[in-house]
């Protein structure tokens, strides 16, 4: 008689994803309503605005519309016929020149400041904070009327006894080449500072979410870091351009990126003012769209290369 040994199968264990994987399935959980408003949403308009681009609309007298494929007649209108659109574009790149460096610097020099420790650091953050909440709405139609800045422009407002109707003006190139006369500083360095004094205020509105940014990215760094430095006897100086400033090198590609969208599409900008202006031609919808994509790839374009460039010298940390 042989006595049979009957083995049974272990039951399968459920094998259990990894931590990277269920960090994975979270955040496209976060990203699929985007992706479904997307989908169905902004493909379909994109799709639409792109076939208007390339095409003459009539209204039909039964009713209806109807669309006539012409190619890029609508981009060489926008491109070779109308100058305002051209100068205006230029004008705008010139003023993104401008104002994504100052906006940058602004806000790395605030939030290294209100990184350190001092009583009320907390009601600081949040003071210079608040100009991103005010800045929609309601607040931020009033403030793309400029009511504030065309009342300090006239004769009538304020007078300050200069006899000057510039009263919006914090200080002049004058005031400027009189402080460095002796420096032998160019005029354009000396346009490029009372362009940034008398910009303040769109600049401190305009870096709210870049300084919380690069608060963030300030407090990622370890403080044995800082302590090993102090040890060695670097000074503060040497520590902010060694430790600190590589270390964001990450943000602040992010907040390039973030400024340079935010300046195309903000409702002051010129360039989009043109083009939702526009009234000249009959096919004023057709040629408004066609320069709404020159403008888009534009933008692309230079977010690809501000991206690119500064890509080559960012540092990123290794964990392992």
């Amino acid at each position: 008689m042989t006595n049979e040994v009957k083995l049974e199968k272990a039951p399968k264990r459920r094998k259990i994803a990894s931590l990277d994987k269920r960090k994975a399935r979270v955040g496209w959980i976060f990203v699929l309503p985007f992706l479904i408003g997307f989908v169905f949403i902004y493909l379909p308009m994109l799709k639409d605005s792109l076939v208007l681009a390339f095409s003459d609309m009539t209204v039909k007298s039964g009713g209806g519309i109807e669309f006539r494929f012409i190619g890029f007649e609508n981009f060489q209108y926008a491109l070779f016929t109308d100058a305002g659109f051209v100068q205006t574009l230029v004008s705008g790149i010139g003023e993104l020149v401008f104002e994504v460096p100052a906006i940058l610097l602004f806000s790395l020099f605030m939030a290294v400041l209100l990184n350190q420790k001092m009583a009320g650091r907390a009601a600081f953050r949040a003071i210079f904070f608040l100009p991103v909440v005010l800045a929609t709405g309601i607040m931020e139609t009033i403030e793309a009327s400029n009511i504030l800045g065309s009342y300090m422009g006239e004769t009538s407002g304020i007078d300050d006894g200069s006899g000057s109707s510039a009263a919006s003006q914090i200080v002049s190139a004058m005031d400027i080449e009189a402080l460095f006369e002796n420096m032998k500083i160019g005029t354009e360095l000396v346009e490029y500072v009372v362009q940034i004094i008398n910009d303040i205020y769109a600049i401190v509105n305009r870096s709210g979410v870049q300084m919380l940014i690069f608060l963030a990215g300030l407090q990622s760094i370890s403080p044995a870091i800082y302590e090993a430095c102090k040890i060695d006897g670097a000074t503060g100086w040497e520590t902010f351009w060694k430790i600190t400033f590589p270390m964001i090198s990450p943000m602040i590609l992010v907040n390039a990126v973030y400024t340079i969208i935010d300046s195309f599409t903000t409702q002051s900008n010129t360039v989009m003012s043109y083009i939702s202006g526009i009234t000249t031609p009959s096919n004023t919808t057709e040629i408004s769209t066609a320069m709404s994509w020159i403008y888009f790839l534009i933008v692309v374009v230079i977010l690809a290369a501000v991206a690119g460039i500064m890509s080559m010298y960012v540092f990123y940390q290794r964990k392992d």
